[in-house]
């Protein structure tokens, strides 16, 4: 069964990290095969809570691109540097490939060949060397074994073309010297005596016993091949390994890991038709065809907590979302076919999970009822948020049960471990749950810190400031901090200097400085976002 991923938003808070493990948890139970993610460093809270459940943190996921690795490419797909000529081409032909990566024995890329290379060397190149095994020229000539007393070759072919005494008195036989030779008794001694390497027989010829007791003594390889000379010396070319006719060692390659996208431009820009495929060790794997880029598996994804395009991974376009689970509003990703969407007007992600698991029969374990008790706790300011509903607090109520914890006090030690902001930089305390918006073609950045120390803030706020101005200068035309404090039941806020005038009419302030106190602000979801709304959308 295919892997599914399944996870929040961006800059994680607790909702979007318990979400996708309970979730996760809950899809396995049913019999599907998932596991969870995190598409950011997750917070000093979130870390409190599985730190307090003993629950490993999930891995990063940092894109749904497809890779070469998911396209149907050739894998398998690749020759031995020591494969005949003959073989590569009965490969490339069975195949109905043209060209194929040759590796050595450690499995490594020596080269990419081609038909059309193997087809131009043998109509431009006179081959009279080999470099062989005896195997293969048997294999080649459908020759019949003589005597054997090597297992390769490496020298130069010749065929004994002139007379007996002319060939004798002008050729100097060397060692490694291969001879093709017929019915020619006195040339096969002369061979025999100079212990030459290699001597190939043709049409079926056999040695007489006097030659092959002289062939034994001298320790000449014999073969004899079923062909006439032409066919015979054609046959042997096709027999030499096929590295001795690399021409190109340093093909363009590909890596499973790339993504598919940069791969068919840099298949349009080199005008190459077939790529070898290697993973990170150097090793080939296989070799995809230009004509194979449309054909891949896509990364199949579940969400949690979003369904916003712009707060989900990179690359979303390319996979296949098969569910999303959500208590924001309605957002700007699509699917090109149906999917289980499952949106509640609650509080919080975990109390849609808390009743999937009632709607599927499944029990729910103490650490993962701890997990969705303390996301609905945050999510909710301990029900303090004006997003909190009569089911997120039934599903906090009986998940506490299941974990045997005190909500008040349990909540409160998970706040407060989570809203320290001691020894984070300005940049930390902005990004740790940042999340953006677009609203009437204005582009929005609404970041959220749950903190009890403002103080702290204060102390440093033009470098907040600085930073949001910093901001602004990128994508967004509107970027604010609220600072809440669930004790004082409110929000500071710091914000950019074209932000101003839309923060004091959606909270219909007189005045405004930054780090300014505003009462019964605590919601991102129903009170920051939709009163900055109203108001962009009113201005066009």
């Amino acid at each position: 069964m295919a892997l599914t991923y399944v996870f929040g938003h961006r800059n994680p808070d607790t909702d979007s990290v318990c979400s996708a493990i309970s979730f996760s948890y809950l899809k396995n139970a049913l019999g599907e095969n998932t596991v969870p993610r995190v598409l950011g460093h997750i917070n000093k809270e979130s870390k409190f809570v599985l730190n307090y459940f003993g629950i490993k943190e999930p891995e990063y996921l940092n894109n749904a691109k497809v890779q070469i690795r998911n396209v149907h490419y050739n894998k398998g797909t690749y020759v031995d540097e020591k494969m005949s000529i003959k073989e590569v081409i009965d490969y490339l032909l069975a195949k109905k490939l043209t060209a194929v990566p040759v590796i050595d024995e450690r499995h490594h890329l020596v080269s990419l060949i081609t038909l059309k290379e193997i087809a131009m060397l043998f109509i431009n190149t006179v081959k009279n060397t080999l470099n062989t095994s005896y195997d293969k020229l048997l294999k080649s000539l459908n020759g019949k074994e003589i005597t054997r007393f090597d297992e390769e070759f490496a020298g130069t072919m010749m065929v004994a073309s002139y007379q007996s005494s002319t060939f004798m008195e002008q050729v100097n036989l060397k060692p490694s010297d291969i001879l093709i030779i017929g019915d020619r008794h006195k040339v096969l001694e002369y061979g025999l005596k100079n212990k030459i390497s290699l001597i190939i027989l043709t049409n079926n010829f056999s040695l007489s016993d006097d030659l092959l007791q002289l062939a034994k003594e001298n320790k000449v390889n014999v073969i004899s091949s079923s062909m006439d000379t032409y066919n015979t010396c054609n046959a042997i070319s096709l027999s030499n390994y096929v590295n001795t006719i690399i021409l190109n060692r340093n093909p363009s390659v590909v890596h499973e890991n790339d993504y598919l996208t940069e791969f068919v431009e840099m298949a349009h820009k080199q005008g190459f038709s077939n790529y070898p495929v290697l993973n990170k060790k150097g090793e080939c794997l296989g070799m995809i065809k230009v004509t194979e880029a449309g054909k891949y598996d896509k990364m199949s994804i579940i969400l949690v907590d979003h369904n916003q395009l712009d707060q989900s991974v990179p690359g979303i376009e390319e996979a296949n979302i098969k569910e999303i689970i959500d208590h924001h509003n309605l957002g700007t990703i699509g699917t090109n076919v149906p999917i289980n969407f499952r949106s509640m007007p609650v509080g919080c992600t975990c109390t849609i999970l808390y009743y999937l698991y009632l709607e599927n029969h499944i029990k729910i374990p103490k650490e993962i009822a701890g997990l969705m008790l303390s996301a609905i706790l945050s999510d909710t300011l301990i029900f303090q948020s004006p997003t909190t509903t009569e089911k997120d607090i039934e599903a906090a109520n009986n998940l506490a049960k299941i974990c045997q914890l005190d909500i008040k006090e349990y909540g409160y030690q998970m706040l407060k471990a989570g809203s320290s902001i001691s020894n984070m930089t300005v940049d930390e305390v902005i990004f740790q749950d940042f999340k953006s918006y677009k609203i009437s073609n204005t582009n929005l950045g609404i970041s959220q810190i749950i903190t009890m120390d403002f103080e702290r803030i204060k102390q440093n706020i033009d470098a907040y400031v600085k930073k949001l101005e910093e901001i602004s200068k990128g994508q967004y035309e509107i970027v604010t901090i609220f600072i809440t404090d669930i004790i004082k039941n409110g929000s500071y806020v710091l914000y950019n200097e074209s932000a101003k005038d839309i923060i004091m009419d959606s909270y219909d302030l007189q005045e405004i400085t930054e780090g300014i106190f505003i009462p019964n602000l605590i919601s991102r979801k129903k009170q920051m976002l939709p009163k900055l709304m109203e108001t962009l959308e009113k201005r066009g």
